[in-house]
């Protein structure tokens, strides 16, 4: 293992939380364990390590770049990290304002209620 692989696997648990983390390695297999070692290494163990800037912003960010993109799937997950990144709820909608304005409405929109549904489960009051 290496020392990349290893702060990326504390970094993705601090951030994501335990449980996320253990499910998705115990669905993991021999065909996605390359896809998975990668990811660890590169997004979580060099992006979300860096401490360049705080894991709040790192969090906006990437719920903004989610959405602008149109990868809906991902942002219930980045949502529920928010209660370890320090990202507040008025943080959530004022990165996916930004995407109204520079990416579109109908992301944003769609972004905004996902993250209304995410909130509710995770018992935040909005």
């Amino acid at each position: 293992m290496s020392d990349r692989f290893a702060k990326g696997m504390e970094t993705r648990r601090a951030v994501l939380g335990d449980a996320h983390v253990d499910r998705a390695e115990a669905g993991k297999t021999q065909f996605d364990a390359p896809f998975q070692s990668m990811i660890t290494e590169g997004a979580w163990g060099t992006l979300w390590a860096d401490d360049t800037i705080s894991r709040r912003e790192r969090s906006m960010l990437t719920l903004s770049l989610l959405a602008a993109t149109g990868n809906f799937e991902e942002i219930p997950m980045h949502v529920r990290a928010t209660a370890n990144t320090g990202a507040s709820p008025q943080d959530v909608l004022q990165s996916f304002m930004h995407v109204a304005v520079y990416a579109g409405v109908p992301r944003a929109n769609h972004a905004i209620k996902l993250a209304k549904q995410t909130f509710a489960e995770m018992g935040v009051t909005l």
